[in-house]
């Protein structure tokens, strides 16, 4: 299998890959702005069904796209899941269930 992955195949060019991930992220918050609030998991997180796991994997897809296109550059899964879940911390657009997560958080 040969490598593509372009952070691997020039690790020392680390002002594309920042400008990279910086717009993947910008990407993604574009991307959540086309849907009503999303709630996150739910009862259930590994319910794939669920449409916040279907809008991952739809939008991990695209971004890889995105990249090749827009910059010729094939990201890393770790980048691309890093930078998806940088936009959720900073999106608007997602709210959890109070039941969701750690249930000893509840009980603080």
């Amino acid at each position: 299998m040969a490598i593509r992955y372009t952070l691997w195949l020039d690790p020392d060019n680390v002002a594309q890959h920042r400008a990279v991930e910086a717009d993947l992220e910008r990407y993604f918050m574009e991307r959540f702005a086309d849907y009503p609030h999303i709630r996150l998991f739910g009862a259930d997180p590994y319910d794939y069904d669920a449409p916040f796991n279907r809008l991952y994997d739809v939008l991990m897809a695209r971004a890889n796209e995105y990249c090749e296109r827009q910059w010729c550059y094939v990201p890393t899964p770790e980048q691309l899941n890093r930078t998806f879940f940088r936009a959720v911390g900073r999106s608007n657009k997602f709210v959890r269930d109070p039941a969701d997560g750690d249930q000893r958080q509840s009980d603080a």
